[in-house]
């Protein structure tokens, strides 16, 4: 392929999702956006093994662009771990509410479900997603504004999939078990939600840029 040409990856094992496009940057860069992979991924010149092996004497009409691509060179200071205060304490007695009460932050809210479904029902009907891809633009929306709701009026970060289902289900396409589980994870996937692992439950919180 012509010099200057870029190859865009990204793989999630855990979805079997695997994602390769080729082309010229601009193209390659405006089909990323659209998908909602552009926090997610690597993208590299094509030809070349590492970014951090390109040759210094490149003075083709893209060598701006792909060096755009390579790591800052000066990454700071190297790491001191003499100056990292060393606690240790027994595996367990770890008391958190505690120590964020010490530092004068108050624990995230628990919205009662009652509580969060009585405040998603006055929400007003928001518009379709617009511009990118979706198998269901208007339920993804309501997402979005559930996820809103939780974050700027409740200070959560996620809720579990059974709390989803419960507060918001009829307006998610009517999506219920393993039918709604399979729709978050492809949004996971698509980079426009996080996973978010905790005990028996399974938690999904907005990606700041997909929540705007």
């Amino acid at each position: 392929m012509a010099s200057g040409d870029v190859r865009f990856t990204f793989r999630s094992d855990e979805t079997d999702v695997n994602v390769t496009i080729e082309g010229k940057r601009a193209w390659v860069e405006s089909i990323v956006e659209e998908l909602g992979l552009s926090e997610v991924g690597v993208m590299l010149p094509i030809g070349v093994q590492s970014p951090l092996q390109d040759s210094p004497s490149q003075t083709d009409d893209n060598s701006e662009d792909d060096d755009a691509l390579l790591p800052p060179s000066d990454m700071g200071p190297e790491p001191d771990p003499s100056r990292i205060p060393v606690v240790r304490r027994p595996i367990g007695a770890l008391n958190v509410d505690l120590e964020i009460e010490k530092i004068g932050l108050e624990p995230p809210s628990a919205n009662d479900v009652f509580e969060l479904m009585d405040a998603f029902a006055e929400l007003d009907e928001p518009r379709p997603i617009q511009g990118e891809m979706s198998v269901d633009p208007m339920a993804e929306a309501w997402l979005k504004e559930l996820m809103r709701l939780i974050v700027r009026e409740g200070g959560r970060t996620a809720l579990a999939t059974e709390t989803i289902e419960e507060v918001a289900s009829a307006k998610l396409g009517g999506r219920t078990g393993v039918e709604l589980s399979v729709w978050l994870e492809s949004l996971f996937a698509a980079g426009k939600l996080v996973k978010i692992h905790g005990g028996d439950a399974t938690g999904w919180g907005p990606s700041p840029r997909w929540l705007g």
